[in-house]
C-alpha cells in the first residue's frame, strides 16, 4: 500500500511538473530580444543612453524605498475589495464604419489600448489583447473587463504605435497576431525592435525612433517625444527606450503619453508640436511609492494644459489592477480636477467611439460600479 501511495505521489508530482513546464514554456520568448549590431550601435549614439542604459531627462526614483514597498504590500492586502469594480464594467461592441476623411475620433479598448481614426487613417496605440499583463497567463494582473471586440475584427490599420516594453503596453501574443493579420508598420522607441524581431515581425515593418526623431507613415507625421518612465521585461531595466508620441495629420493633432510621471517636458512638447486636438494621458497606477514615473490625475490635467490640449481622454485605468488605490479613484479625482480647471473631458466606456468634433455630454458611468449611485451627466 505504501509503495502504491509513493508511486501515486510520484506520478502526481511528475504531472504537476509537466503542467508547470508547459505553462511556462513561452516565458523565455515573452522576455523579448536583445539588441545587437547596428541597432545596438544606434542606441549607444542616443543622447538618452549613458553607461549602458537609457536615462530620463528629469531624474527620479524608479523603485520604492524598502519602507514604501512594505507599506504598498500592506495596502494591497488591506483594500483588495476596493481595487475591483463592484459590478460588471459596461463594454460597448466596437463600432463599425470607416473613419472620417478629415475628422478625428478615438476608440478606447481599455487600459492604454486605443484606436485613433485621424483624417481617414487608423493608428493603434499600445495594443494588449491578452487576458493578463504578464509574461505568463497563469499569474499576474488579470483583465477586469472583456475586450470590446476580437483582434481579428479590427479594420485595416495604417500604423501600430508602442510607447515602451512593459507587459501592459507591449504584448507578445498581440504583436504576433497583428503581424499575421495586418500589414501596418510598428513604430517603437529605440531597442524595442529587438523584441519584435524575436517575435517574428519583419525588419521592414519596424520603425525605431529616438526622442525628437520623426517619420511619415500613410500621410501622418509621427514624432517620438520624451516621457519620464523606465523600461524592462526582466529585472534588467532601461535597455530599451520609452517615450510618448505626437501623431499629426494635415489639420488634426494627437498626443499620446504612454506611461510617464509628470515633468516640465510637457510644456516643451506643447510648444514644439501643439496645440493638440486630443491628448491621451495616463491617470491610474499612481502611488507615493513611485511618484516620479506615474502621474496622479491632477498632474495629468496639468500635463494636458501644458500641452495645449483641447480634449483630454484618460487612459491607464479601469482594466488592470496595478496599484493599491481604489478602482474608480483615478477617474473620480480626474473629474473633480477637470471641472475645477475647466478642462474638456471624455471618459468613454471600453469600446465606445469618441468623435472630437461631436463630444457627447459626459456621463459618470463608473459611479454605478463603486458606490451604488446613479451616473451624472455634465458638460
Amino acid at each position: 500500500m505504501a509503495t502504491s501511495r509513493s508511486i501515486g505521489r510520484a506520478v502526481a508530482g511528475g504531472l504537476a511538473l509537466a503542467a508547470a513546464g508547459w505553462a511556462l514554456k513561452d516565458v523565455p520568448a515573452e522576455l523579448g530580444g536583445r539588441a545587437a549590431g547596428e541597432r545596438l550601435e544606434r542606441m549607444r549614439r542616443s543622447p538618452q543612453f549613458r553607461d549602458g542604459v537609457f536615462r530620463n531627462a528629469t531624474p527620479g526614483a524608479e523603485a520604492p524605498s524598502p519602507q514604501s514597498a512594505r507599506e504598498l504590500v500592506w495596502n494591497m492586502f488591506l483594500n483588495r475589495g476596493q481595487r475591483r469594480p463592484a459590478a460588471r464594467i459596461p463594454v460597448v461592441a466596437s463600432p463599425s464604419g470607416g473613419p472620417s476623411p478629415d475628422g478625428l475620433s478615438v476608440i478606447w479598448y481599455g487600459h492604454a489600448t486605443a484606436l485613433l481614426e485621424i483624417e481617414g487613417r487608423r493608428v493603434l496605440l499600445d495594443p494588449v489583447w491578452s487576458r493578463r499583463a504578464s509574461p505568463s497567463q497563469l499569474v499576474g494582473p488579470r483583465r477586469l473587463h472583456p475586450l470590446p471586440g476580437p483582434l481579428a475584427g479590427l479594420p485595416p490599420l495604417d500604423a501600430v504605435v508602442i510607447s515602451h516594453d512593459h507587459y501592459d503596453h507591449l504584448d507578445r501574443a498581440t504583436v504576433r497576431a497583428l503581424t499575421a493579420l495586418q500589414t501596418a508598420p510598428f513604430l517603437v522607441p529605440l531597442g524595442i525592435g529587438a523584441h519584435l524581431e524575436r517575435w517574428g515581425v519583419p525588419a521592414s515593418r519596424i520603425v525605431e525612433l529616438d526622442w525628437e526623431e520623426e517619420t511619415t507613415v500613410a500621410g501622418l507625421r509621427f514624432a517620438a517625444t520624451a516621457a519620464r518612465h523606465f523600461s524592462g521585461r526582466t529585472l534588467n531595466r532601461n535597455v530599451t527606450l520609452w517615450g510618448s508620441w505626437v501623431i499629426a495629420g494635415r489639420a488634426k493633432r494627437v498626443f499620446y503619453a504612454g506611461d510617464s510621471g509628470y515633468f516640465d517636458g510637457y510644456a516643451g512638447i506643447g510648444a514644439a508640436y501643439g496645440p493638440f486636438d486630443l491628448t491621451l494621458l495616463p491617470i491610474g497606477a499612481y502611488s507615493p511609492a513611485w511618484p516620479d514615473i506615474h502621474m496622479t490625475p491632477e498632474e495629468a490635467v496639468t500635463a494636458h494644459l501644458d500641452l495645449g490640449g483641447r480634449l483630454m481622454l484618460p487612459v491607464h485605468w479601469a482594466t488592470f489592477t496595478l496599484a493599491a488605490h481604489p478602482w474608480a479613484e483615478p477617474v473620480d479625482r480626474l473629474w473633480r480636477e477637470a471641472k475645477a480647471r475647466d478642462v474638456r473631458l471624455a471618459v468613454p466606456r471600453p469600446g465606445e467611439r469618441v468623435d472630437t468634433g461631436d463630444v457627447p455630454m459626459l456621463e459618470s458611468w463608473w459611479e454605478m460600479l463603486h458606490d451604488g449611485g446613479f451616473p451624472r451627466r455634465t458638460r
